[in-house]
């Protein structure tokens, strides 16, 4: 099966880097899933989106995103966010907890972390 270089980055740190075959992206035009060979491009993730790699092995990795960019290139797709948390660091419950309080924005970071860990907002 073809595979692709992938990294996931968050202004903080690296969250993930390896090789895949698959990445699902949620950008401000729309999802986007990218396999090995796809044409170069440039995208904007959302605020509060979620982003799935599936590994060369086929284990699947889920991170909660927090805007920033998506490229793909020749040599593999980098997603470059804001801020992004892995689904197994995610707080369920202080992700439930935000979804009833503050502003729009941190309501879209909620929802999208309690997605990211697998639960219904």
């Amino acid at each position: 099966m073809a595979e692709m270089s992938v990294q996931l980055v968050a202004v903080e740190r690296r969250l993930w880097s390896g090789r895949a075959t698959a990445v699902v992206a949620q950008t401000t035009e729309g999802e986007i899933g990218i396999l090995p060979g796809h044409e170069p491009l440039l995208g904007q993730l959302v605020e509060g989106g979620v982003v799935r790699i599936t590994s060369a092995d086929g284990d699947v990795t889920t991170a909660a995103v927090h805007g920033g960019f998506l490229s793909v290139t020749g040599e593999g797709v980098s997603v470059l966010a804001e801020a992004a948390e892995l689904a197994h660091e995610i707080d369920v419950e202080q992700a439930k907890e935000d979804l009833h309080r503050g502003d729009d924005e941190a309501r879209a970071r909620a929802i999208a972390r309690l997605r990211a860990a697998g639960h219904a907002a």
